[in-house]
């Protein structure tokens, strides 16, 4: 099990990490803009459920297998790059039309959690993190190193779940601003095409090294 010290120094690390935000917390506040409160909270949900993912995996050793391995490596960021440039796609593509009666599209949540979580999984760096920051608070006197491991993860999780909760509930606000300015919807629609394309391409730039 892990001891009180050890849970504390690592809250605050995982802390000054989460409070920086970065690609996972950009794709929450523009679904969260696009779809609604709703949609970038269930976000926020999904991706932690790919967070999770990466958790077991780390514990079970396999990231160590995408860490060493650069075609492992490569292929999941391209997918990932891919997936990404294709919802952004579909957001230009889906020019709803501009009119206040429209504001309020359907949201399918399964589909939006679904889509938060491949997003995730798909981040080779999210793997090379686990990898890299979880085994800094692993001792081998408190037990098992995997079941520290699934611990720390599960601990960075839900810290997680709760700044990224925090970004959808915040960025909501500007939705509102926006269902009293219909007009802008277009404008707003393609720029959160833009935003996907972008980190699709950011995602497609990134190293392993």
């Amino acid at each position: 099990m892990l001891d009180i010290p050890t849970i504390i120094l690592f809250v605050g690390a995982a802390l000054i990490l989460l409070v920086t935000p970065g690609p996972a917390v950009i794709y929450i506040i523009t679904r969260s803009i696009d779809q609604g409160r709703a949609a970038g909270v269930v976000s926020a949900l999904g991706i932690s459920a790919g967070t999770l993912i990466h958790v077991i995996a780390a514990a079970l050793g396999l990231s160590a297998i995408l860490v060493s391995s650069v075609t492992a490596f490569t292929i999941v960021k391209y997918i990932g790059a891919i997936y990404l440039i294709y919802l952004g796609i579909r957001e230009l593509v889906n020019r709803t039309e501009v009119e206040e009666k429209n504001f309020e599209e359907h949201v399918n949540l399964k589909h939006i959690f679904i889509e938060g979580a491949v997003v995730n999984l798909l981040n080779p760096k999210l793997a090379l993190f686990m990898f890299a920051f979880l085994p800094q608070f692993v001792k081998i006197s408190n037990g098992p190193v995997a079941i520290q491991i699934l611990l720390l993860g599960f601990i960075l999780m839900l810290l997680g779940l709760c700044s990224d909760s925090f970004y959808a509930l915040l960025s909501s606000r500007v939705r509102g601003w926006l269902k009293k300015h219909p007009l802008i919807l277009l404008k707003q629609k393609r720029f959160i095409g833009t935003v996907y394309i972008v980190l699709g391409m950011f995602t497609a730039m990134q190293s392993n090294k």
